[in-house]
């Protein structure tokens, strides 16, 4: 009997609770939704109950949440500068909440919210958005000079400003595509690899080569944990460099 693998199938959005259509378009709360909401949950409650206490001397669970502040408290200062401070809780919560999606991903029968571009997207969004806002209220039109770098000469400004306001332009879309294909290429991986055992033990006398999908699966898993990492990271360290231009535009 032949096992069907579908890689492309653990990415279909499944409706849990319909709210009625708009349209043609059905309005639905998804599992997509619900990892989210799972995600900015356990961040709150955690993080309240790690530092409720608020110990001069602090605890295990007190110590580990400084940890991770601190150290993504280090990467906004190394990457933005001067005045980044205030941005920290921003790329904390940007840093934790994609890590949790990222690593409830990898639960075997989970949904892996972060392998759809829109929610990428809409994450890179909030950062660009943040950039320009804040670009604006603390330097007025000055901040357009992030647009033109100094020392140009005057003849090729026109082409360098073209050229910097598209390279701005693109910042979200490279952001976003940076995290989806990753999480979405390795999900695949990790699927056709998996679907390779059972297809294996059904092909009768070839199951004695399973074991060799079963250990590649083994090592793609071990690989996407560290991706998932990594992919979280890189997100906050772009944004951090991203905000360095909305406190220094010019420099």
């Amino acid at each position: 009997m032949a096992v069907k693998m579908d890689p492309i199938h653990q990415f279909e959005l499944k409706p849990l609770v319909s709210f009625g259509h708009i349209g043609h378009q059905n309005i639905a709360f998804t599992q997509s939704a619900l990892y989210m909401f799972l995600a900015v949950g356990l961040i709150a409650l955690l993080t309240i109950w790690a530092t409720k206490s608020r110990a001069v001397v602090p605890g295990r669970a007190q110590s580990l949440a400084e940890v991770f502040y601190e150290f993504i408290g280090q990467t906004v200062h190394q990457s933005a500068g001067h005045g980044s401070e205030r941005f920290v809780p921003l790329v904390f919560s940007l840093f934790m909440f994609i890590l949790l999606l990222n690593l409830f991903g990898m639960i075997p029968y989970a949904f892996a919210v972060t392998s759809h571009i829109i929610v990428t997207f809409m994450l890179a969004l909030v950062v660009i958005l943040t950039v320009v806002i804040y670009g604006f209220m603390a330097h007025g039109t000055h901040f357009l000079g992030l647009f033109v770098p100094p020392g140009v000469p005057g003849w090729l400004k026109p082409l360098i400003v073209v050229i910097e306001v598209v390279s701005f332009i693109s910042r979200p879309i490279s952001l976003s595509v940076r995290l989806f294909a990753n999480m979405l290429a390795g999900h695949i991986a990790l699927k056709i690899f998996a679907g390779f055992v059972p297809a294996l033990l059904a092909a009768g006398v070839w199951g004695i080569l399973s074991p060799l999908p079963l250990a590649l699966s083994v090592a793609v898993t071990a690989l996407e944990m560290l991706v998932a990492v990594l992919q979280a990271y890189v997100f906050a360290t772009l944004t951090s460099i991203y905000l360095s231009d909305a406190l220094h535009p010019g420099h």
